[in-house]
């Protein structure tokens, strides 16, 4: 874990340094509404996500309870029930129109999807990213009345107010080092 007591660490970046350790998958939520300038909070800071050329390829779909589509997605996935609990899910995907390197853009996406994960965290939701429904991919763009082959189905998150803490260990960095610092 960092060293937060080092000098050297701004209190601004400790703030960012805190959200990132903090930071976990929440599957439970409360079923209070999120709100419209909530969700436009998310977007807004996953978009501001870094991508190749500045291409930007990610676009977003948002269901909200309520909506069919949300107990069409739960169909779509053995986690159906975070999908109808959410109090918002955001599919992601990529504009295979705007897309110019098949890498890069899928890293830009994982990016774009860390930051709304983060802002969900810094608002005080919970999210998880569900990475299982990519599978059924074809079935997501058809109940979300996607045109074929244009998207690219990348993840879909679901958030809510938190009904659990989250909680999660990583292996030691000496662990993932390749070579010691």
């Amino acid at each position: 874990m960092t060293d937060m007591t080092d000098p050297h660490i701004p209190d601004a970046s400790r703030a960012v340094l805190d959200a990132l350790h903090e930071r976990r998958s929440i599957r439970r939520f409360t079923g209070e509404p999120v709100t419209r300038d909530e969700v436009v909070a998310l977007l807004d800071a996953a978009r501001w996500a870094p991508s190749g050329l500045n291409n930007q390829p990610w676009r977003f779909l948002v269901v909200r309870p309520g909506d069919p589509r949300q107990e069409a997605l739960a169909g779509c996935t053995k986690y159906a029930r975070i999908v109808r609990d959410a109090g918002v899910l955001v599919a992601v995907f990529l504009d295979r129109e705007t897309c110019y390197h098949p890498m890069k853009d899928h890293q830009g996406a994982g990016a774009c999807i860390q930051n709304l994960l983060l802002a969900a965290h810094a608002l005080g939701l919970g999210a998880v990213w569900l990475g299982e429904i990519v599978n059924q991919a074809d079935q997501v763009e058809q109940v979300l009345g996607l045109p074929a082959g244009r998207y690219e189905f990348m993840a879909l998150i679901a958030a809510g107010r938190p009904a659990q803490r989250g909680s999660s260990d990583r292996v030691p960095l000496e662990t993932l080092l390749l070579e010691a610092l």
